[in-house]
């Protein structure tokens, strides 16, 4: 076996062992059965402004299961809601220290999606024409959902808007370096050739966490 052959080897082994544990995107644990429709990529949309905030996933993925139970899952609802209402549900997912704040971006960006796109992101992804500079500018425009945002939201959305894809955004790609991984996007690709935004999930989860990474090696071994 030649070097070049034991590298990507040992390349597969720790993707395998990756997918197995972590495999599987932050709109799945929220709940979100993601697809090309307006009530899903909403709610993705409002995922992707609480993950992007300082505080812990688990507290952004249970607050927005929290905003999805109260009923809040499109834009009508969510502007149309009282703003204690919000801070409530946010509350109860463990969303405390921005919780104010937050409900009265997700009302301003409800009231956006709303008004600007009739509630359907597909007309904001339409507006872009395929160039990913202009739907990340369009995203950036959602009160709340600044650069990491927008990279959260397009790294989960590319399995169902595939000319986004592949889109390893920096935090996956840490995910990649940790796991001695190429931290090349066509490279990373063709490592894993299902759902680019399962894998890219699991990256983020080795970035974050590094016992993730240790027990993704190990198991690889």
């Amino acid at each position: 076996m030649t070097p070049r052959t034991t590298v990507r080897s040992r390349r597969e082994a720790v993707v395998r062992a990756l997918l197995d544990t972590h495999g599987r995107t932050y709109a799945r644990d929220a709940g979100i059965r993601l697809r090309d429709t307006p009530q899903p990529l909403y709610q993705l949309l409002v995922l992707s402004c609480l993950l992007s905030a300082r505080i812990r996933g688990s507290a952004a993925v249970a607050s927005a299961r929290e905003l999805f139970a109260a009923g809040l899952r499109d834009p009508r609802r969510m502007a149309d809601a009282a703003w204690q209402d919000r801070v409530d549900a946010l509350g109860r997912g463990g969303y405390r220290r921005y919780d104010e704040r937050t409900a009265t971006q997700l009302g301003d960006g409800a009231r956006l999606v709303r008004d600007e796109y009739g509630g359907d992101l597909r007309k904001l992804r339409a507006r872009a024409d395929g160039d990913l500079a202009a739907l990340r500018r369009l995203l950036r425009r959602t009160p709340g959902l600044g650069p990491t945002g927008a990279d959260i939201f397009l790294r989960e959305a590319q399995g169902t808007w595939p000319e986004v894809a592949p889109y390893f955004d920096e935090k996956a790609l840490q995910g990649a370096r940790r796991l001695e991984l190429p931290d090349d996007q066509d490279a990373l690709a063709r490592l894993a050739p299902g759902d680019p935004a399962v894998f890219a999930a699991a990256l983020v989860r080795a970035a974050l966490d590094r016992r993730v990474a240790d027990e993704v090696a190990g198991t690889a071994a």
